[in-house]
């Protein structure tokens, strides 16, 4: 596992981060727990969670994913040589300011976040979503309390577009504020336009770290979806309505080839392409077993070529 500067900052994370907001939904706390003994055993340092992970889940109401996190830090005693990320803004208690990116609730949020986790301090922090209803001053403001208090180290954000973002930024230089030194964007070779339209430029001008989220496009990217069957889990997870159509099936035969001379798998590939950008950090990944986990890590040694990059690229253009 090779490691990289978040951003512009000098905490160095893991090439691929290690996503659980499958925890407690589609994972049990058994196969949780083993798929991050393997991911730490394998080198990585960086796991990514949220408050909310996974409310939507029938039984789960939100804070299972940093509470399996927590036992496990407290059990392996390996805290200290974790980069622990997760994120506020969604509902988590009722009332009208059980969500939002308010002070009041980003300061209850994170302590009830701390609480679960375990520990007395996240090394990201990062707002889910942003909130209309909030000025962006009295978020950062916020953010900034919390790592003056020692219980946040960096800062991120998520789903920002690329003027709430630079927005962001300004407020932070304005006021002398702590800043946001990544985000995670939802990016992967079907969905490009999003990141690559606006965001990519923000980021690298201003050296932000990039964790892009889904860069499996809901398990199209994986292959396991075929023009010849359309599965109910497709139909489900939303992927026949995004990615199953022309341009997918063609990426995806694309994808075939690369993957075959390099005797790889195309989710191995649709990583690899991810790695190779230089602007992209670490994307996250998910794993519901070991079995998957190793084959995501696989990516790390797949080395594309750049007539390689040009073919996915010319396969996957928004343009």
């Amino acid at each position: 596992m090779n490691y990289r500067n978040l951003g512009r900052t000098g905490l160095k994370v893991a090439e691929i981060c290690l996503g659980t907001m499958q925890w407690g939904w589609t994972a049990d706390e058994t196969a949780s727990v083993a798929v991050m003994d393997a991911y730490v055993a394998a080198g990585g340092n960086f796991i990514d969670t949220a408050d909310i992970y996974s409310n939507w889940a029938v039984g789960n109401s939100g804070g299972v994913s940093e509470q399996i996190i927590g036992r496990w830090m407290q059990a392996r005693g390996n805290r200290d040589q974790i980069v622990l990320a997760t994120k506020v803004r969604g509902r988590m208690w009722e009332g009208p300011n059980g969500e939002g990116l308010s002070r009041g609730h980003i300061i209850k949020a994170c302590e009830d976040s701390l609480r679960r986790l375990q520990t007395d301090y996240i090394d990201l922090y990062q707002t889910h979503w942003f909130d209309a209803d909030t000025p962006i001053e009295e978020t950062l403001a916020a953010l900034d309390t919390l790592v003056r208090q020692g219980k946040v180290r960096y800062v991120g954000c998520s789903n920002y577009p690329a003027w709430r973002l630079t927005h962001a930024l300004w407020v932070s230089d304005k006021y002398n504020l702590v800043r946001y030194d990544a985000i995670q964007p939802h990016y992967n070779l079907l969905h490009r336009a999003e990141f690559e339209r606006e965001l990519v430029e923000v980021c690298t001008h201003f050296g932000l770290g990039v964790i892009p989220y889904s860069p499996l496009a809901n398990g199209f990217l994986t292959g396991k979806y075929r023009r010849q069957a359309v599965v109910e889990s497709a139909r489900r997870e939303g992927v026949q309505r995004r990615y199953m159509n022309e341009r997918g099936f063609a990426l995806l035969e694309v994808m075939d080839g690369v993957a075959a001379r390099h005797d790889a798998s195309v989710l191995q590939v649709a990583l690899a392409w991810q790695l190779n950008l230089p602007y992209v950090t670490a994307p996250i990944i998910g794993a519901n077993s070991v079995t998957q986990l190793r084959e995501s890590l696989g990516a790390i040694s797949l080395k594309l070529t750049e007539a390689e990059m040009q073919e996915l690229d010319a396969a996957s253009a928004w343009k």
